[in-house]
């Protein structure tokens, strides 16, 4: 199904001329695939509004190639069968660029249709911009050209993780609990091996996968945490997943220290701060206050919409695009997607590489803690008066893992 919200934006630029006169009055048009109706709406809508707005702010003569960016969503209710339905859609209506992250099983299926599709039918290109699937697969064993992808994987985002939660001596006894799919299973396995290469003494009390969505109420999981005597839960869950368990640790009155990837993410702060003060750290490529431009977005974003602005991966994502068009002075995406390799942009938290070698960004990485806004992090997410602060910032080289990526090029 075709998601009418769709944006137009930008101007062509009079800047960077000699590089942006084989674009002049070109639009780059992206297929946005993600939910758009079922559990994990509320998370798939703010991420097109943010694809939106992030194109909307970096377009035309914000950007070195003067392109304008048009988004359009497509709903794949966050099945892969209908992300490849979606796919094909979206190429039916001559889309070259399409945008994907909330699902690893739908990214990998959306990258093998990719590949396939750019096979057969020279000429017709498809570039996969993969903004917040993790799976460390995709730029390891399953990596493919056409796919780049700008969030940190879990691999790296546990390397992050791990490293400050050694440092943290009340740290003994952990619960995992994640979503049964590829992404839940990752974070489980990632988190076992990196503790047990740094923290030999902490133990795992307890381990659950909970089928992804479908889960309305986790109190018993909660009981069984609570029974483990567990002093820490590590857990990968996204969206209405983390919002409901959250919901039910409040209810049980259980206040164990949460170590996430995306409590920042539409639905869960609410959850969050109805229980008051606790203990959350989140381990992420940005955080909820940040300065300079993308702070000024950020603040932009919640007057129009009363939203927040949390997936800066679409801030990197135009600026590549704008850069590697500029680049290889072209629209085309067999050769944006040459301009990409190994190309550096500034961010908003120093400069980011698309390493060549499997097309996995690299990036600053920061642990972030939940706590009351105040005038040094006034920030109020979902306007809870709550805010993420940052006490750990950690180089690329730090959270930077190997690949075992095996790159087949065209021609």
């Amino acid at each position: 199904m075709k998601f009418t919200t769709k944006i137009v934006v930008g101007a062509v630029a009079a800047v960077c001329v000699s590089a942006a006169l084989a674009q002049k009055g070109e639009t780059v048009k992206i297929a946005f695939i993600d939910p758009l109706s079922g559990p994990f709406a509320n998370v798939g809508q703010n991420q097109l509004k943010s694809w939106q707005y992030a194109a909307e702010h970096l377009g035309g003569a914000k950007n070195p190639a003067g392109v304008k960016f048009e988004i359009t969503g497509f709903d794949n209710k966050g099945s892969p069968q209908e992300s490849l339905n979606s796919l094909k859609a979206a190429i039916d209506q001559g889309y070259h660029y399409i945008a994907q992250g909330n699902g690893s099983g739908a990214a990998l299926a959306l990258s093998d249709a990719v590949a396939k599709h750019n096979e057969r039918n020279p000429g017709k290109e498809v570039l996969f911009l993969n903004y917040a699937a993790v799976d460390p697969a995709l730029t390891n064993e399953k990596c493919d050209y056409w796919h780049f992808r700008l969030d940190a994987d879990t691999t790296m985002k546990m390397e992050a993780l791990t490293t400050f939660m050694k440092d943290q001596p009340s740290v003994k006894k952990v619960y995992l609990i994640n979503q049964n799919y590829s992404h839940g299973h990752q974070v489980a396995r990632y988190f076992k091996e990196d503790i047990a290469r740094k923290r030999p003494d902490v133990k795992i009390v307890g381990e659950d996968l909970t089928p992804i969505g479908q889960v309305k109420d986790f109190s018993p999981y909660v009981a069984k945490i609570k029974q483990s005597g567990a002093d820490s839960i590590v857990t990968g869950n996204w969206g209405t997943d983390l919002t409901l368990l959250v919901k039910a640790l409040n209810e049980a009155g259980l206040k164990v220290p949460l170590y996430t990837y995306y409590a920042q993410v539409t639905g869960t702060p609410t959850a969050l701060a109805a229980g008051g003060d606790s203990e959350v750290y989140i381990v992420a490529y940005g955080h909820a206050n940040h300065k300079g431009e993308i702070g000024a977005m950020a603040e932009e974003f919640k007057k129009k919409f009363n939203d927040d602005y949390y997936t800066l991966a679409t801030y990197n994502g135009i600026n590549l695009m704008a850069a590697a068009i500029a680049k290889a002075k072209s629209t085309n995406p067999v050769k944006v997607a040459a301009a990409l390799e190994g190309l550096t942009v500034k961010s908003f938290a120093g400069d980011v590489t698309m390493r060549k070698s499997d097309h996995q960004l690299q990036q600053t990485m920061f642990i972030t803690k939940w706590q009351k806004a105040d005038k040094k992090y006034p920030y109020s997410i979902e306007n809870t008066g709550y805010t993420t602060v940052p006490v750990k910032q950690m180089d690329p080289y730090v959270s930077s893992t190997p690949t075992s990526c095996q790159m087949k090029r065209p021609g």
